[in-house]
């Protein structure tokens, strides 16, 4: 039976059979005149020696209903820079790349680091956040798109349908979150099963009726890096530059948005990309320092939103944690069994061992400083600040992708 059932607090809209893509484009084109659509790539140069990216343009090169892409390029020398734009310059749409690590936007982070804005924190949130940013100073934008760089199995479906509910005329979301399977020959997503889900829904236990939690439990895939928003809701929102990241950005738009405008979309039906490393022995790496981020972001979010959370309260989260992470665990390995998936339960246990570590981390630092790394400030409040700051952005990337 096809999955078309609805959940939650926002919709979900699922893959309901196969429509082809060419009639999703089609649409998009006619929209597109009148919606201008930008998507926005965060990468590292180190993804245009793997096979994702070069898939990521040999797919985006038929997506034609795009008025602009825009590639931030993190860690890259000159040459590098030079090679990227080369790649990119084959996709039929208008190409920027922004070249993170040149001297000039060093300087420009520099002097908003000097107007007292804390940006001091480089990765992919202030990536994402400064090419915001510059797309968002060409005004009539309708939308922007973005999502990882480390997809393998790329489609360029993935983007249509990312983009298809937010600027058609016919609906009104303003806010869309992509969510897939992570099924390919045995189930992954371990920090949205065994961490994210289960501190969200243990939240819900312990503190009991709260509708941002209920929200966040509405999302299948909270922690995926595709999303669509329109450009009137992007000014105004403000974003965390760690692996916070999406935790954030969904309780910026829960404040921002009504439910009806937010919707979650089934963009495919497998999804592979690089998997990040879970050692106990190295809490500050891979999974275990995302986790962290991750807990530590929804700590602050709860805190502003007016909970009181006393030592008690973190003695009670870490144990019931570990019960829901059980529980999780049990449900994960019947749905093993029952498709014919390796399922190793006691990795998974040493995986729930070693979040519960995260989650020690992120209460001994939270309680250290509620709040933590700053986000990173909305827009408006740029162009409060710095009223010509934008347009010397523009002027900045059109140089540096003119020479």
């Amino acid at each position: 039976m096809t999955d078309f059932w609805q959940h939650g607090m926002i919709t979900t809209l699922q893959m309901l059979g196969k429509r082809p893509v060419e009639d999703i484009e089609a649409e998009l084109a006619s929209i597109g005149r009148s919606r201008k659509i930008a998507l926005l790539l965060p990468a590292l140069f180190s993804e245009f020696e793997t096979p994702a990216m070069p898939r990521i343009i040999e797919q985006l090169s038929k997506a034609t209903y795009l008025h602009r892409i825009v590639l931030s390029l993190d860690r890259a020398s000159r040459e590098e820079f030079d090679y990227a734009k080369r790649r990119m310059a084959v996709l039929p749409s208008q190409v920027r790349v922004i070249w993170q690590d040149s001297p000039a936007m060093k300087e420009l982070y520099r002097e908003l680091m000097e107007a007292d804005f804390q940006l001091d924190y480089p990765g992919k949130g202030r990536s994402v956040w400064m090419a915001m940013g510059y797309i968002l100073a060409e005004r009539d934008v309708y939308a922007i798109a973005t999502h990882d760089c480390d997809i393998l199995n790329y489609e360029r479906e993935m983007l249509a349908r990312l983009v298809y509910p937010v600027v058609h005329h016919a609906t009104e979301f303003e806010f869309s979150k992509g969510y897939y399977s992570r099924v390919r020959g045995k189930i992954y997503g371990r920090v949205t099963r065994l961490f994210y889900t289960p501190l969200v829904r243990t939240l819900r236990r312990i503190i009991g009726f709260n509708t941002f939690l209920s929200y966040l439990d509405s999302f299948r895939y909270a922690l995926s890096g595709e999303f669509a928003l329109i450009a009137s809701l992007a000014r105004g929102i403000r974003i965390s530059p760690t692996w916070g990241l999406e935790v954030s950005l969904l309780s910026e738009i829960y404040q921002r948005a009504s439910m009806d405008r937010v919707c979650q979309v089934e963009i495919a039906k497998e999804y592979e990309h690089k998997h990040q490393t879970l050692q106990k022995s190295k809490p500050k790496e891979g999974l275990i320092r995302m986790a962290a981020d991750i807990a530590g972001a929804l700590f602050r979010v709860l805190a502003q939103g007016g909970i009181v959370m006393s030592s008690a309260f973190f003695r009670t989260l870490q144990t019931a944690y570990i019960q829901e992470a059980r529980v999780t665990i049990e449900k994960y390995h019947a749905l093993a069994l029952l498709n014919g998936l390796p399922y190793d339960r006691h990795a998974e246990i040493e995986g729930v061992e070693a979040f519960l570590g995260a989650l020690k981390a992120a209460i001994t630092e939270f309680v250290r400083d509620p709040f933590g790394v700053p986000m990173l400030p909305a827009w408006v409040r740029i162009a409060a600040a710095i009223p010509d700051f934008q347009d010397r952005l523009s002027s900045c990337i059109e140089t540096m992708n003119a020479e």
